[in-house]
């Protein structure tokens, strides 16, 4: 009988080490599979939030983002996140590191590391996408959609994650920036950045009577929306997942740095969902609002997932929950057409988090004797995510409006975008109720709060 060989201590220390890097892998792994989940979630909600003519364009269109903004991330996205933590003047080594043709960016047997990170954040860049893409449902051209979220997906975010996200980033470096669930470099960039979109684009056509007032179009299926929130908010667990480092052989620690917990994150998110739903539904009383106010609570305690306690952070998803749907009635004020009431729900729902956890978190100490968080820092990082997300939105969706190349034509929105920018029909069988009454109650204005379907 062959003798067992006992294992050295070193061979016993590389095996433990190889164990917790395995253990690195699945772990994100999972939290990828998850993050899949917020574009189902993403779809279903769109295409239940657009009428028959227009729910399978609404559908592409998000497939289409994910299509393109994986690839950019990949060509020039990952690089970007990694060389411009100092602002606008890169670091070209960490640039070049991250180009494709580095040995990195690949399979490496010794590296398990950046396939799976690069993966997490290419995840995180498709959901900006998503977000962009509710708000001009029903009558953008899908060719400018596709270089609207090039733009935000694949580089955009990544510029604002460099920035807030990175453990070197200037906002956290110097101002005390803290934003470990992303409401700042993920949704209030694409929240502002569909802001931009939407004025530029103009309302649907009869959302809006000659006097200002609104009619409220309906989707075709509110269950269809409905269940895809919920998707979206099980996707959230893996996105959140992902806000976190796995410190091999030690506890684990947030994207700057600092020791925290799965069990943080799970009591805070669970009771920010919880009183989101609650303040959303007493504003509004209606399906859609109610489940969106869930995923405005998450955002909303997103900077400090930490940090709160989780009564705080019930208190907290409450109260901007209940306000994003008065501050969607603002923008129809002025009429703008948010569709899906994106701007209300990622980038007021961001920008209240973040101003918010600069009251309570204030004084609370950074790594590596960098700036505390202050409220001033948080207040500034979000004037900064609301300016990186709304001014190149602006720009680049004005430039396309003025080319005619950002609205279908009025008789193609009329007919509807799946005939004529997919083309295919959702529902063939339907075509005899295409057509039907856009607004509830016909001409005639109704109620504000809740006729926009939020995302």
């Amino acid at each position: 009988m062959e003798e067992q060989k006992t294992p050295t201590l070193e061979e016993l220390q590389a095996l433990i080490e190889m164990t917790n890097t395995l253990n690195m892998e699945i772990f994100y792994w999972w939290c990828i599979a998850l993050m899949i989940c917020i574009h189902a979630g993403f779809l279903s909600y769109e295409i239940g939030a657009s009428r028959l003519k227009n729910a399978l364009a609404a559908g592409v269109k998000n497939i289409l983002a994910f299509g393109f903004i994986v690839p950019s991330v990949f060509l020039l996205g990952w690089a970007v996140y990694n060389a411009f933590p100092d602002g606008l003047v890169p670091r070209m080594d960490a640039f070049l590191a991250g180009m494709p043709w580095s040995d990195t960016m690949g399979p490496n047997i010794q590296d398990n590391a950046t396939g799976i990170f690069w993966a997490a954040f290419a995840m995180f860049a498709a959901t900006t996408g998503s977000i962009m893409s509710g708000a001009i449902i029903e009558r953008a051209r899908m060719s400018a959609f596709i270089i609207l979220t090039i733009v935000l997906g694949g580089f955009l975010w990544l510029l604002a994650a460099s920035w807030g996200w990175h453990p070197e980033g200037w906002l956290t470096v110097k101002w005390g920036y803290h934003d470990v669930g992303a409401a700042g470099v993920v949704h209030m960039i694409a929240g502002f950045f569909a802001l931009a979109v939407v004025m530029n684009l103009g309302a649907r056509i009869g959302r809006f009577n000659e006097d200002g007032s609104a009619n409220a179009i309906v989707g075709h299926s509110m269950p269809m929306s409905v269940v895809g929130l919920m998707l979206i908010i099980v996707g959230f667990f893996g996105f959140l997942g992902g806000c976190i480092i796995y410190n091999s052989g030690a506890q684990w620690i947030n994207i700057y740095g600092q020791p925290t917990n799965l069990s943080a994150f799970a009591f805070n998110t669970l009771m920010g969902f919880a009183g989101g739903l609650i303040g959303a539904y007493l504003t509004t009383r209606e399906p859609f609002w109610m489940m969106s106010g869930g995923l405005v609570g998450i955002i909303s305690v997103a900077p400090g997932l930490d940090l709160y306690h989780p009564g705080l952070a019930y208190l907290i998803g409450m109260g901007v929950a209940a306000t994003a749907p008065l501050v969607n009635n603002l923008l129809l004020k002025f009429k703008l057409d948010d569709a899906v009431g994106a701007f209300a729900v990622h980038g007021f729902g961001g920008f209240a988090g973040l101003v918010i956890s600069g009251i309570f978190l204030a004084g609370y100490p950074n790594m590596n004797g960098m700036a505390p968080i202050s409220f001033f820092g948080q207040l500034g990082g979000a004037v900064v995510m609301a300016a990186l997300g709304f001014i190149p939105g602006y720009i680049i969706s004005y430039a396309l409006n003025k080319a005619g190349l950002l609205r279908v034509p009025l008789h193609a929105e009329e007919r509807g975008l799946d005939l004529t920018e997919v083309p295919a029909q959702a529902y063939p069988e339907w075509s005899s109720m295409y057509g039907n009454s856009t607004s509830v109650g016909g001409s005639e204005p109704t109620s504000l709060v809740g006729e926009s379907k939020p995302a």
